[in-house]
């Protein structure tokens, strides 16, 4: 069967591709490997989709080519996106720095985009399995698929990374990359818990579950202030899996536990007013009681404020706000939001998103070598470059 474009992948890239090249009255067909559609739309921000971000720019992505997203990202805008989520009546809010969430729940934005791919005369196909990709003597593609063979002018490539495997996750994509001359950037798990073993890890015992509201986590080239949170196995939360896509393994970053610049003004006060208080005692009016304490232990704290020199109390609030820790390693792809690496973009023209290698061959979305932070971001990266490619596809 023939169609214009074929698309692999029903993500949030691949369905924003087929919306704008089904617009432009291209016969596109949408061929997914799992059986439904959006399934990492469905599961994102808890079941609301955080679909986008007020505040977009180049510097919240990552990649070789920091520039190659500038294109893109200018071209379809977060506002872009929001008449489309306004112009459904799908009602929505921003919960913090800039990040929009559904109100009801994410089935809202695969509904719009279902609706619209439907509008646009668009065919999607779910459990298709494909096991060749070829190119045609007179130009275009053909696969072999359990549906059959299968034809078109332009192959758009929208498969996403490793990330969530359960969700259909896989290394198509880049092994299709491959295939058509493509070169790769190194691929890993990015937005994803980190681990911790040995030492670090007993020293975190039974502190599975506590969380802090706020919290800052470095490395020597990026910091982020979020929530964190303690797990069985090490540390997570929004400041974890913002600086996991930076951090490196093997190397040591720090935590900042109390991000106060006059915590030391505040400790030394405490020892002026209530010099007999305990420093774990105190120290448990901040962070949640059982961190407290247990800092207090691992750094020889279990004494009266009375017995601080003002120089011991501001190495205390040193060593709180640049708390040193080595993780082991991360969760992997099991949890990831995100793959690091891909797709490299120097092969792939950032105005439409072909192949400068194969005419007629696009690659969009995850699968490339952009990444973005957490808080919607990849979202618009996944709205902005199918776009992009829907428009010349």
């Amino acid at each position: 069967m023939h169609s214009e474009v074929l698309i692999i992948g029903g993500g949030a890239a691949g369905l924003m591709c087929a919306i704008a090249a089904g617009r432009r009255g291209r016969r596109v067909r949408v061929l997914e490997g799992s059986n439904k559609v959006g399934k990492k739309i469905l599961m994102s921000g808890g079941g609301r989709c955080n679909f986008t971000n007020l505040e977009v720019s180049p510097a919240h992505y990552l990649s070789a080519n920091p520039h190659f997203c500038r294109s893109a990202l200018a071209r379809y805008t977060p506002a872009d996106f929001i008449a489309l989520v306004e112009a459904h009546g799908v009602p929505y809010h921003e919960k913090e720095r800039g990040q929009l969430f559904c109100d009801r729940s994410s089935k809202d934005i695969l509904g719009l985009l279902l609706a619209e791919a439907s509008a646009a005369g668009v065919q999607i196909d779910t459990d298709v399995a494909i096991s060749e990709v070829g190119l045609r003597p007179e130009g275009g593609y053909t696969l072999r698929t359990n549906r059959g063979p299968l034809q078109g002018e332009s192959l758009v490539v929208a498969s996403g990374g490793l990330s969530i495997p359960k969700m259909g996750a896989s290394g198509f994509g880049y092994a299709l990359a491959q295939q058509f001359g493509h070169a790769l950037q190194p691929t890993r798990a990015g937005l994803v818990p980190l681990t911790l073993s040995g030492q670090p890890l007993d020293d975190i015992e039974g502190l599975a579950g506590v969380a802090i509201e706020q919290a800052g986590a470095q490395t020597p080239e990026q910091r982020f202030e979020a929530g964190l949170l303690y797990t069985h196995r090490g540390l997570s939360g929004p400041a974890i899996l913002q600086i996991s896509n930076y951090w490196e393994p093997g190397t040591p970053l720090t935590l900042d536990l109390l991000p106060d610049p006059e915590l030391g003004d505040w400790l030394r006060a405490a020892k002026a007013a209530r010099p007999g208080v305990q420093a774990g005692t105190l120290l448990a009016e901040r962070p949640p009681r059982r961190l407290a304490q247990r800092l207090a232990a691992l750094a020889g704290w279990e004494r009266p404020l009375q017995q601080f020199r003002d120089e011991a109390l501001a190495a205390m609030a040193q060593r709180l706000r640049a708390w040193p820790l080595k993780p082991s390693g991360t969760e992997g792809y099991r949890t990831a939001e995100v793959t690091l690496g891909g797709v490299d973009t120097a092969q792939v023209s950032s105005k439409t998103f072909e192949s400068r290698r194969v005419p007629g061959l696009y690659f969009v979305g995850e699968v490339l070598d952009v990444t973005g932070w957490l808080g919607g971001y990849n979202f618009q990266w996944a709205w902005a470059s199918g776009h992009a490619a829907g428009q010349a596809c």
